[in-house]
């Protein structure tokens, strides 16, 4: 007898020899005494519980998973960055519990009420991200005419409680200095990438070799597609000119010279920092995404502009999306940007050398060397 088998349903004899057939996803029977094995009404029969089992899957009109269906299939999503997609997903995976839900529910309570279950089960800057999703979702789906408004504009973020820390704070100048000493030279690399350009790990990581020429980088951010572009500040120039020879298609490699996985750099970063850590080089809190926020401080407190320290990070701003023609309409105000960069760092550097050399001179003052000689009130030497 010849064997039938067709996806999704489950074909088999019963204890008595009789064969029987049945649908895996909705346990719905064919009768293969009217529709028989491989006859022509068997596969009719496979064909209308399968249109059945797809339109009891399908999402219902006017519910929250109807508008996640729709905008996942419209350009708005699909034509957004790899890595944003991905983020945007982790949230509508989350959704998924409530896509049933009519979209006249989503009042602003009961949007208030979602973001802040979020944040009880996943912490508050997941509940944060979920509203942010869901006034974006809403923000395109009332313009399309699925609701008719973004009832989760406006929506104030859950503020971090007095005292917790921020996840990716700038770093210090000394722990900048104390990394850059204590780092070998395949993690070096990368973070000098990140350290003065700005890069996200991953960007810097994947960076190919051909992204950097003649001193300068031209590349753009995974996340948004937004332009990056600098000319290498001196110390990446020298870090990069003295990195170990390899092979990978990357510019930064592991110490086999292979390229880096994430996880890999992630797991080679974790002992250094943790070693600088317990010598007291660092603070806890140390984060390689809190480079990012230590560029942009550093750029600020010498005086760039929001717009030059966006254009720097690869950042896209409400106010004016920019298309980078090339790297022309940039080169000249970065390159001008970097030398204040270099001049700033060498300027930090510099004062942080002559504090520890005064500190050294005052203890010297403070401390003679005839001190040491434990000298009673008689002049004599000895102990109390």
């Amino acid at each position: 007898m010849t064997r039938v088998r067709v996806k999704g349903f489950k074909i088999f004899a019963d204890r008595h020899g009789a064969m029987r057939c049945y649908h895996r996803a909705t346990g719905e029977k064919i009768d293969l005494k009217k529709a028989p094995l491989g006859s022509a009404a068997f596969f009719n029969e496979v064909a209308r519980i399968g249109r059945s089992a797809e339109a009891a899957a399908a999402p219902k009109a006017g519910t929250l998973g109807s508008l996640i269906a729709a905008y996942r299939a419209h350009t708005a999503f699909t034509d957004l960055a790899p890595q944003t997609r991905a983020d945007y997903q982790k949230v509508l995976d989350y959704l998924k519990d409530i896509d049933g839900t009519d979209l006249q529910r989503f009042t602003r309570p009961f949007v208030v009420k979602v973001r802040d279950r979020a944040a009880e089960r996943k912490g508050r800057r997941f509940g944060n991200y979920v509203k942010a999703v869901l006034s974006l979702l809403f923000a395109w789906g009332s313009e399309r005419g699925h609701l008719p408004a973004n009832t989760a504009a406006g929506i104030k973020d859950l503020r971090k409680k007095k005292g917790e820390p921020d996840a990716n704070r700038p770093w210090s100048d000394a722990e900048r200095e104390a990394v850059l000493a204590g780092a070998p030279p395949h993690i070096l690399t990368p973070v000098a990438l990140m350290m003065f350009t700005g890069l996200g790990p991953k960007d810097a990581l994947t960076l190919p070799r051909a992204a950097y020429r003649d001193g300068e980088l031209s590349t753009s951010r995974s996340k948004t597609g937004e332009p990056v572009f600098w000319p290498a500040p001196l110390p990446l120039a020298m870090i990069l000119a003295a990195a170990p020879e390899h092979t990978a298609p990357t510019l930064c490699a592991n110490s086999e010279g292979k390229p880096w996985t994430l996880s890999g750099f992630r797991a080679s970063w974790r002992p250094i920092r943790m070693r600088l850590e317990e010598a007291g080089r660092v603070q806890p809190g140390l984060t390689l995404y809190g480079l990012r926020h230590t560029l942009a401080v550093v750029l600020r407190e010498i005086g760039h502009d929001e717009r030059a320290i966006a254009d720097a990070l690869g950042q896209r701003t409400i106010e004016m999306a920019r298309h980078y023609a090339k790297g022309a309409d940039l080169a000249p105000k970065m390159r001008a940007l970097v030398a204040t960069l270099d001049a700033e760092f060498a300027r930090r550097s510099e004062e942080r050398r002559q504090t520890e050399a005064e500190q050294v001179s005052n203890r010297k003052r403070d401390y003679p060397a005839d001190v040491s000689k434990n000298k009673d009130l008689n002049g004599s030497e000895g102990g109390i």
